[in-house]
């Protein structure tokens, strides 16, 4: 048998660099948190649109995280891809080489995203109806009773949602969600941390919560303003965390 051309070469090589790319994202969602354990992934023509990457590379990618024990296929209505476990030891390598030279860049779209956060947060205490007062109090309890993990994340996105929808500012909610997308790894969740130290940040999120629900209720936008930015420093300290334990990170 002949040896193959070496464009058709390439393009194999090419192909399978890509998987792996893909891959090592997806393992690093699930290990930072934008993926939980019990969480759906989204289609695969959603996932490949999101990832930026063709729709094979996403369903290669996949059958390596279910061959790896991290993912699992259901059938039927309701099927899809689901989280078994977020970070075993054999994600670690993958994590590394993902997040590996990205301190500087994630950094400072962290702080874009904290600012912005101030932003909506201000423009929610000035614009925010008596209906919004009442979506946002009830977003907080749903909050303040869920679950730990996928509950307690699915729970803190309606209520930013909430925020968002109280500053009536389509503009200025759409740059933050495009910023916050800039920082995620592979999933367009809110990434949750580790389980190590997950229920801890759950409740300082809650306290921080609480502060900035009162604020835009009672019209302190300065108070919002300030609040939102000190709760947006969440993210970043959970990817400092995650390099650190993939060894990427010693200070």
């Amino acid at each position: 048998m002949g040896e193959a051309p070496s464009g058709v070469l390439h393009r194999q090589l090419d192909s399978s660099t890509r998987v792996d790319e893909v891959t090592d994202r997806l393992v690093t969602a699930i290990a930072i948190g934008e993926y939980l354990p019990g969480a759906r992934l989204p289609g695969e023509r959603d996932l490949a649109a999101y990832l930026g990457a063709g729709r094979m590379t996403v369903r290669a990618a996949l059958a390596r995280l279910v061959d790896r024990g991290l993912l699992e296929t259901r059938r039927g209505r309701g099927g899809g891809s689901f989280v078994r476990q977020q970070w075993p030891e054999s994600s670690t390598e993958a994590v590394g080489r993902t997040l590996a030279g990205r301190l500087d860049e994630l950094r400072v779209h962290c702080d874009a995203v904290c600012r912005l956060q101030g932003a909506v947060c201000r423009a929610a205490a000035e614009a925010r109806t008596d209906a919004d007062i009442a979506v946002l109090t009830r977003r907080l309890e749903e909050y303040r009773t869920a679950q730990t993990g996928l509950d307690a994340q699915q729970a803190d996105s309606r209520l930013h949602a909430a925020i968002s929808d109280a500053a009536h500012n389509d503009v200025l909610a759409g740059v933050l969600n495009d910023l916050k997308a800039r920082v995620s790894i592979g999933a367009p969740a809110h990434l949750w941390g580790e389980p190590d130290t997950m229920r801890a940040v759950e409740e300082r999120a809650l306290r921080e919560h609480e502060l900035i629900v009162a604020a835009i209720t009672e019209g302190r936008a300065d108070d919002a303003d300030a609040l939102a930015r000190a709760h947006g420093t969440i993210d970043f300290g959970h990817i400092t965390t995650a390099m650190r334990r993939a060894g990427v990170l010693t200070e």
